[in-house]
């Protein structure tokens, strides 16, 4: 399906639940210095076409302006003329895309998710266990495990997007950067919200329990 081609109520729809996701996580601290971005897919989906809107680069969340979003396409490309830039984190959305066809993905930076990501980084993953918050994910096992991927950051993202395609696992919908923040998506952008919640809270609970134990 084209740019084109798709509605124009849904190209609204996904610009009017940004915004109200981008209100909500400002409001919580989620976007320190312009960090983090959002993105929501619009259309119909094929790993090799797909446009999504996403926040565009360098502008303060804290505030609502027509320069907020814009729509690209699945190489990062912008689906239609703008003099705004996407973030510069567009790529790593389009490959979770790509491997996941999810419908949206948020991205924030917290204290917790980077000392998280720094505490077990020699293990490339975060180690949860038994807690009830792991049930956002649809995983009801007893006691269960999980490993929430921890991939390298790097200044240059084209060099992160290979890393994020090996080590995504599409059981745990989220991947951490490591002392940078976490990627989390789902069907849609309450889902997303859903499980960036719950990442959020698994990674505190992670590290203060770690600190109990010394």
């Amino acid at each position: 399906m084209s740019f084109a081609q798709i509605p124009l109520e849904a190209k609204q729809q996904a610009l009017a639940e940004l915004s109200e996701v981008k209100r909500l996580f400002a409001g919580r601290g989620w976007f320190p210095g312009t960090s983090g971005n959002l993105s929501i897919r619009v259309g119909d989906f094929a790993p090799d076409e797909f446009h999504f809107a996403i926040t565009a680069s360098g502008k303060d969340k804290s505030l609502s302006t027509p320069e907020d979003f814009l729509f690209v396409d699945q190489a990062g490309k912008p689906s239609e003329p703008t003099k705004l830039k996407p973030s510069a984190e567009t790529l790593i959305h389009c490959e979770i895309y790509k491997q996941t066809g999810c419908g949206a993905i948020f991205h924030v930076h917290t204290v917790f998710n980077n000392l998280a990501s720094e505490l077990f980084w020699e293990r490339k993953s975060i180690p949860v266990d038994g807690v009830e918050l792991i049930k956002a994910f649809n995983i009801w096992d007893e006691e269960a495990h999980i490993d929430i991927p921890v991939v390298s950051n790097f200044a240059h993202i084209p060099s992160i997007v290979p890393e994020v395609t090996e080590r995504l696992n599409k059981r745990i919908p989220g991947i951490m950067l490591r002392k940078h923040g976490i990627y989390a998506w789902g069907a849609n952008a309450f889902e997303a919200k859903r499980h960036l919640e719950a990442f959020e809270f698994l990674f505190e609970y992670v590290y203060r329990r770690e600190l109990l134990k010394r």
